[in-house]
């Protein structure tokens, strides 16, 4: 699997060595995230919005409402957009102030976004990015109806201007600030589920499906497909 090319617009300013463009770390981090912020430029201003994803293969799909102002751009000859995912993995605590930090790994994705027109495709992305939250989840629940298929558009981003970033490992204190009284090192972070919270209308005995009961958020295939 080859990396993605480096673009202007995926070489970093700074931190260079903190970039890569490994095409399967990549797929990882999209796969794991569970939100991405999607950034674009609306009536000559900056918007950023939060929403779900799902990556098939080299594609990526987003999805909103088809009043929004974005969809309606992109179903004019596409959106330019930035789409970053970011996995918080511990605070890195150093004995100085300037050199506290923090362990993640994220993807920034430029490019268009286009709306799916063609209905399997679009029904497909939606399958893939109900199963992006939860896997299994696609089987457990009732597919779109005929209207609120009507009310939801579907954006296509293919993966090519691609990088990752990370940064992992312990802090990186200053030689003349080793010796201070001041404990050091990283606090890990995790996203872990609780206990599933039934619907008031469930029956009392209703179970907890399997595909809620074993969710979890890790490194590995979580959602993304190819």
């Amino acid at each position: 699997m080859s990396d993605y090319l480096p673009t202007p617009r995926t070489t970093p300013a700074r931190k260079a060595d903190r970039v890569g463009y490994d095409r399967a770390t990549a797929h990882a981090v999209l796969d794991e995230a569970v939100l991405c912020h999607v950034g674009f430029v609306a009536d000559g201003r900056p918007v950023v919005l939060p929403q779900l994803h799902a990556r098939v293969g080299e594609v990526l799909y987003l999805h909103g409402s088809t009043g929004a102002r974005a969809l309606r751009t992109a179903a004019d000859g596409g959106l330019e957009v930035c789409v970053t995912v970011t996995l918080l993995d511990g605070l890195v605590l150093s004995r100085s102030a300037f050199n506290h930090s923090a362990n993640y790994r994220s993807v920034v994705v430029h490019g268009t976004a286009t709306v799916v027109d063609d209905p399997e495709e679009k029904a497909a992305a939606l399958d893939a990015l109900v199963e992006a939250v939860v896997p299994g989840r696609a089987a457990g629940t009732r597919g779109p109806n005929r209207r609120e298929l009507a009310a939801t558009a579907v954006l296509r981003l293919g993966l090519e201007e691609v990088s990752v970033k990370t940064r992992s490992g312990p802090p990186g204190d200053d030689p003349e600030d080793l010796e201070l009284p001041y404990w050091a090192g990283v606090l890990p972070l995790a996203t872990v589920p609780g206990e599933p919270v039934p619907a008031p209308e469930l029956p009392a005995d209703a179970e907890v499906p399997e595909h809620v009961r074993s969710w979890r958020r890790g490194p590995g295939p979580v959602g993304g497909r190819g």
